[in-house]
């Protein structure tokens, strides 16, 4: 079937419409009360009065659609898609699936962590938070307020607990301090706090409080009189900006070029408890309120709080279907506001002013980044006198300890940005000892060995066929004579090759014996060093795995029923010294070819050496 015919074959019902490129591939998502009349609207010329629109319906191949009950499904259901798609055409949410949550995991003992994924799994989440720094701030002051627990034990072996119990910071449900009904009113004690209703959590705490007294308990009431102190000295700190005593989300927005800031304040009881900047692209040729209407739908499926207040500060175009769905999300009713005059508006313009504030801000660090990548790129080819810009610039650096487990990385930056999927690592495998020139003219051998057989077998496909235009070794003459010669042995001498001495941070060329110095405000010397880092971080990463993953396989050694195979297979089940020491009894007896009595040997050698294996992992880190 066409396009024209599905699109004439359309109903006149409410639901999603889903239209695809020539690759299948989801580019635009929309709802409609009549699929038909929706999308026949896209096809009419006098529509089409922007580029965006021009755009969309130029690489329109095919459209699906999904019918729905009535218009409150068809926004529910856009509102999931979007969010699991990211159509090129609607407006996202920048980066929102790399945004910080608050979790309060969905366990019989729940933690309170920081984490970049959202999950169904009936946790509670908190955010996005666009600020890490703030965040965790969050996080250190409700382990002060809130004896929580932090460790990732499953299963409680009720032997002695970690030194935050000592310290008075977790309750210590491993060792059955705390029954489960106990822990759980601390971690609603947490949400009260997130949510910001401090004020019902101290009513709590001083009934809580009292009765400890009444029982004579005193030194419960003594932490709990501590902790609502805490507590008073945060709401101190918040500003009060409303006689209501309402709940609200005041939401004002900044415009830049194709994308748009919108600030987020947070107002829980009247007082000001936080707000957040976050950003969406492709608003061009947009109104406001259909901005702003984006984001709202955007943000709030993501939200398990929703507040009975939203101010905005312009019309939205689907404002009683937004109510309806978040007076069904919040389980009572939600108002939608735009307020023209009072309290209200001084506060919506003051959220204004603040996204304005913060679109500059975001503007003036795109053009130093710029200055700094893109304008560090220029200025490398003008100072090295090179024949085109260095867009894509490979470093090499080696590490070793004395010789041994000695490995090498190869980063890459391309247009002076980090290209980590493309980054490589070696094990130095022909050179015994400290031997930094041999090992690099090893690793400078096998990058362009391979490089050289790939285009001769696969053209252009392999993982070493992209070369480089600007090569940097970490070091001075020795290590750039080294991998002058294995470059001019596999054919590849043509390519620009600098050593980069640490000392002075001077760069050295074959053939010259004086160095190239670079201004020490230049931004391509900031670049190079940025990338030289950048190699030493990746080397010295690697070496480490693989010291501590032989340190560790010496003190499996020593344990009982631990032979080369189930050594070699715990290596490669959990990887890392912390994380066999961590393990469970459970866990260990996941990992093929552990038994009962062997898991119950591991699990108590570790234990038992507790001192001694700590000292061991601060060694290697």
């Amino acid at each position: 079937m066409s396009l024209h015919d599905k699109i004439q074959a359309l109903p006149n019902k409410p639901g999603v419409y889903l239209m695809k490129n020539n690759i299948d591939e989801i580019i635009y998502v929309g709802k409609a009360v009549s699929l038909k009349n929706r999308v026949k609207s896209y096809f009419q010329v006098k529509r089409h009065d922007s580029a965006k629109t021009r755009a969309l319906v130029k690489n329109i191949a095919d459209i699906d659609y999904i019918l729905t009950d009535n218009e409150l499904e068809a926004l529910i259901l856009e509102c999931n898609l979007i969010k699991e798609h990211r159509p090129k055409y609607n407006i996202n949410l920048k980066d929102d699936k790399t945004y910080p949550y608050l979790k309060i995991t969905n366990e019989d003992y729940p933690r309170v962590i920081v984490t970049r994924k959202v999950y169904k799994d009936g946790s509670k989440y908190y955010g996005p938070y666009t600020s890490a720094t703030t965040l965790r701030e969050t996080i250190e002051l409700l382990k002060k307020l809130f004896p929580f627990r932090s460790c990732k034990q499953t299963t409680f072996t009720n032997e002695r607990p970690c030194l935050n119990a000592h310290i008075k910071r977790c309750l210590a449900p491993c060792a059955g301090r705390i029954n489960k009904e106990q822990y759980n009113e601390i971690i609603k004690q947490v949400i009260l706090f997130l949510e910001g209703k401090q004020e019902n959590l101290i009513t709590n705490l001083e009934k809580e409080m009292e009765q400890a007294a009444l029982n004579l308990e005193f030194e419960r009431a003594a932490q709990i009189r501590d902790q609502i102190q805490g507590i008073r000295q945060v709401i101190e700190k918040q500003k009060i900006v409303s006689d209501s005593y309402e709940d609200q989300d005041v939401m004002a927005m900044a415009r830049g070029f194709n994308e748009a800031c919108v600030q987020v304040f947070f107002v829980r009881g009247g007082k000001l408890i936080g707000r957040e900047n976050y950003f969406l692209k492709g608003t061009d040729d947009l109104e406001r309120g259909e901005v702003l209407e984006a984001f709202i739908k955007q943000y709030y499926i993501q939200q398990d709080f929703v507040p009975r207040e939203i101010l905005v500060e312009t019309e939205i175009p689907e404002i009683k279907v937004l109510e309806e769905w978040l007076s069904n999300k919040k389980g009572s009713r939600v108002y939608i506001k735009v307020p023209k005059r009072g309290e209200r508006k001084d506060l919506l313009e003051l959220v204004a002013k603040n996204a304005l504030e913060a679109m500059e801000r975001m503007e003036l660090e795109k053009q130093q980044k710029k200055a700094m990548t893109e304008g560090a790129v220029m200025e490398l080819k003008q100072e090295l006198s090179l024949d085109k810009p260095p867009l894509r610039i490979e470093c090499y650096d080696i590490s070793n300890t004395q010789g041994t487990e000695s490995v090498a990385s190869m980063v890459v930056f391309e247009g002076g940005k980090p290209k980590k999927d493309q980054y490589r690592r070696f094990k130095i495998k022909t050179v015994e000892g400290p031997d930094d020139f041999a090992s690099m003219y090893e690793v400078i051998t096998r990058r362009f060995k391979n490089a050289r057989e790939e285009k001769t077998k696969i053209g252009n496909k392999g993982k070493f066929s992209s070369l480089p235009d600007l090569v940097i070794i970490d070091g001075g003459k020795g290590q750039l004579q080294a991998a002058r010669k294995a470059m001019e042995e596999q054919g590849y001498a043509y390519i620009p090759t600098f050593g980069l001495a640490k000392k002075e941070e001077w760069l050295f060329r074959e053939g010259q014996s004086d160095p190239i110095i670079l201004s020490r405000s230049s931004h391509g010397l900031y670049l190079l060093q940025r990338i030289r880092d950048e190699a030493h971080r990746f080397a010295v990463t690697y070496h480490r795995s693989l010291r501590g993953k032989r340190n560790l396989a010496s003190i499996l050694d020593d344990i009982s029923g631990v032979g080369d195979k189930r050594k070699k297979n715990l290596l490669k089940h959990f990887g890392s010294f912390k994380k066999i020491q961590e393990a469970s009894i459970e866990d260990l007896l996941k990992v093929e070819g552990i038994n009962q009595k062997v898991a119950q040997a591991i699990y108590d050698y570790l234990h038992t050496h507790q001192d001694l294996l700590l000292r061991t992992r601060h060694k290697n880190d």
